[in-house]
């Protein structure tokens, strides 16, 4: 007796179930979605635009790259299979460094081959002679007094706009070797070494102002201008461009002054005047003021590199 036509059809529809069922337990070599979750799963078979790298899907977690110390935010560290990602595709924000760096190098140069200064932040106020060395001293006005007293009106006057440090602030020697010595931890500064003059000839009178590096001429310039205009008479050599210890050695721009000559008796009485010294001393300030807002601008051409070895005290007058 032949079964049914209907019966044959059950016992083959579920033949067909048993055997999808069967197919279905066997698995995959990659584990599908089915792969235990916190494992670190790549569709191997679905790479991305940008090369080998593979997709990392949501449940599987993998943390990005990031600076040191900063934490990424968990939803930040992982990509998920419907917005695939590079692992270079979340950057960190950028954290300020720790370490901020000192030194600036804004004026500091061995030979100073290069345009004045402009926005600096120290001036350092050398005060001639000192101690055992006076200086000159005619008639009783004597030039290492006279220096400090403008060296200290000077820093009195730029207060607020520089940060203004002595190389000597009282009655003691310092060698020009050591005063350049004392400028080599300043790298954002400028140097202004204040002396008085003194002549064999009475007649010369009047400011003068030296330096040597062509990242000092600016600055020179203006103290030269400035101090002029206080003197009622010039008779000197006004700027001078000159090899010293004070405006070749020193690796910032160095200018030294000549406030006036004490050799000459009415100069001289006008630098024994508080008063006299007040105006030489503002001069100076709104130079270096001028200087610091203007840069060489205005000053003209800068004059051409010298490349001339460190002054000693065997040298001649001479550049």
């Amino acid at each position: 007796m032949k079964p049914p036509r209907m019966i044959l059809g059950m016992i083959s529809v579920a033949a067909l179930i048993a055997w999808i069922l069967s197919a279905c337990s066997s698995g995959s070599g990659y584990g599908g979605y089915g792969a235990n979750n916190g494992s670190n799963y790549s569709d191997h078979n679905n790479f991305n635009n940008f090369g080998a790298s593979p997709i990392y899907y949501g449940s599987y977690e993998r943390e990005l790259p990031h600076s040191p110390g900063y934490s990424v935010p968990h939803t930040q560290q992982v990509a998920t299979k419907t917005q695939p990602t590079k692992t270079q595709a979340i950057e960190a924000p950028q954290q300020t460094p720790a370490y901020q760096p000192i030194s600036t190098n804004k004026t500091k140069d061995a030979l100073g081959h290069k345009p004045g200064p402009k926005n600096f932040s120290t001036v350092i106020i050398d005060a001639g002679h000192g101690g055992k060395d006076s200086g000159a001293i005619v008639n009783g006005v004597s030039e290492k007094k006279l220096a400090l007293d403008i060296a200290r009106k000077l820093k009195e006057k730029l207060r607020g706009s520089f940060k203004a440090v002595f190389i000597r602030n009282g009655d003691y020697f310092v060698s020009l070797d050591g005063r350049v010595n004392a400028t080599k931890k300043f790298d954002d500064a400028v140097l202004v070494s204040i002396h008085l003059n003194h002549s064999s000839t009475s007649y010369v009178r009047g400011p003068e102002t030296y330096y040597f590096r062509v990242d000092s001429y600016s600055l020179a310039k203006r103290m030269q201008q400035a101090m002029a205009a206080v003197s009622p008479i010039e008779k000197s050599r006004g700027l001078v461009r000159r090899r010293l210890r004070l405006t070749r050695n020193p690796q910032i721009p160095s200018v030294l002054v000549e406030i006036g000559y004490l050799s000459n008796s009415s100069e001289r009485s006008l630098l024994s005047q508080a008063s006299y010294r007040d105006q030489m001393a503002t001069a100076l300030a709104n130079a270096l003021k001028d200087q610091n807002r203007l840069g060489d601008k205005g000053m003209g051409k800068l004059p051409e590199p010298l490349n001339k070895p460190l002054s000693r005290p065997s040298d001649s007058s001479s550049l």
